[in-house]
């Protein structure tokens, strides 16, 4: 790809955002994009992490990449596969936030779940998390990749940022990750410079405007607000904030970062950190950090009435022994479904539900049919299963992209029922033994249909 491929606007806005640095940017977008992943720190991984990406914990650079479909860690939850830069979010979070204490959290714009998936493993087992996107056929995937993390403690939404108005002061951080024009993306994906323009940019920017200006309700005094956006431009970044701080009590907060790791810090009247591919490994994205002043918030008043249903106590009593520090947890049934969420968010969650769609809560653990417990999906993947206390059906990879293609299980069991497939003791979902009969319980919806690659003898 050379220069004279760009739409001339973005190249002329490029050139005065970059100076002399235009030829190395220009040079970076011709080059491979790296392979990146983040690690689930509450499950085994086992993937060979040797580089490091800096300004995260569980992040890591692959040398190549491998076809993730076709790992089983991958769809057991053991890693995430997300892009590079927009890992910065941790940084940003452990410099401003006590992760120590109970917080509420809002992702804004979740879907596919990268960013939610990382704040659940940042946040104490106490906070919760609202997990929303917007666009309702997006949600699927976003319910999917926080199931496999395995937390109880998020619930996945689908609606409109004014729709947090309903919810004044409850959240204690807010991340939005905005849509955008997607400018940081053009070497992941080249096809997008041709629905680029500057009418498309005009857009994004006042969309964002409107984001910020319905969710900022929800924010409490003294709370944070991440704001983010894949591009380069500064309508969508620096000028929508400058915008932002003018109507609102808001102070820009700095983060330290290092020389080394390339990213550069911007002073246009909004403080923000910016990612170029030919100064990081990673992809376009900028980031800010604001904290919300003082400003009157009218909370919540009254207790919550409760919107969750009461089990059946026989039910929640044979469910039990399998999921560890049962104490802890709030039962309720939802569609002859169990689920449990931490039992001190019991009170949050009914607020939530009484003012917005939500599509899940917490862990689904089991559908009650009559008399029978028949475990979920989300079970077997939850950090709250008890694995020494349900039968285990361990296999080696070959058999465990059988068991995810939904193939015939060969294997044998001393006794018959529920039993967990595992790989290298990561659970990938339920059987159920029926004598000399294995039946897979893995979702049909998301069996891997993808052909394995061929080897050359």
């Amino acid at each position: 790809m050379n220069a004279r491929e760009w739409p001339s606007e973005f190249e002329s806005g490029m050139k005065s955002l970059l100076g002399s640095e235009w030829p190395a940017f220009l040079q970076s977008l011709a080059e491979s994009p790296p392979t990146s992943i983040r690690i689930n720190p509450a499950k085994p991984c086992g993937v060979d992490v040797d580089t490091p990406v800096p300004w995260t914990q569980f992040g890591a650079y692959l040398p190549v990449r491998p076809a993730f479909t076709l790992d089983p860690r991958f769809h057991a939850g053991a890693y995430y596969v997300q892009e590079a830069s927009s890992m910065f979010l941790e940084h940003a979070v452990r410099a401003h936030v006590n992760l120590e204490k109970p917080l509420n959290v809002l992702d804004l714009c979740a879907a596919p779940g990268g960013k939610s998936t990382h704040l659940l493993s940042l946040l104490s087992p106490s906070s919760l998390l609202v997990s929303n996107d917007t666009i309702r056929s997006r949600v699927p995937i976003l319910s999917e990749n926080l199931e496999r993390w395995g937390h109880c403690n998020v619930v996945v939404c689908n609606n409109d940022p004014e729709d947090f108005g309903r919810l004044p002061g409850f959240f204690d951080v807010i991340v939005v990750d905005a849509p955008c024009s997607g400018e940081g993306l053009f070497r992941k994906n080249p096809d997008a410079t041709s629905q680029w323009s500057p009418r498309a940019v005009e857009r994004c920017a006042a969309r964002q405007r409107r984001i910020l200006a319905d969710v900022w309700p929800s924010l409490k005094e003294g709370g944070i607000l991440i704001y983010s956006t894949c591009t380069y431009n500064k309508q969508e970044n620096e000028e929508n904030l400058t915008w932002f701080s003018s109507l609102y009590g808001v102070e820009f907060l700095s983060v330290n970062v290092p020389d080394e790791w390339g990213i550069v810090q911007s002073h246009d009247n909004a403080t923000g950190y910016r990612f170029f591919p030919h100064r990081v490994r990673g992809e376009g994205f900028f980031m800010s950090v604001l904290r919300k002043g003082e400003e009157p918030v009218a909370g919540r008043s009254g207790k919550a009435k409760s919107m969750l249903a009461n089990p059946p106590s026989d039910a929640v009593r044979r469910l039990r022994p399998w999921i560890r520090n049962a104490d802890n947890l709030f039962f309720f049934i939802h569609d002859n479904t169990l689920h449990f969420l931490p039992a001190q968010k019991h009170e949050d969650v009914s607020w939530i539900l009484q003012n917005l769609t939500i599509m899940s809560a917490g862990t689904a653990a089991a559908s009650v049919k009559h008399t029978k417990l028949v475990p979920q999906h989300s079970l077997a993947l939850s950090l709250w299963l008890d694995k020494s206390q349900v039968a285990t059906l361990p296999v080696d990879e070959a058999g465990a992209i059988a068991y995810l293609r939904k193939e015939p299980l060969r294997a044998s069991l001393e006794k018959g029922g529920y039993a967990v497939v595992t790989f290298n003791d990561l659970p990938l979902g339920w059987v159920n033994v029926l004598g000399n009969r294995i039946n897979s319980l893995f979702p049909s919806n998301r069996r891997i249909r993808m052909a394995a690659p061929e080897v050359d003898v």
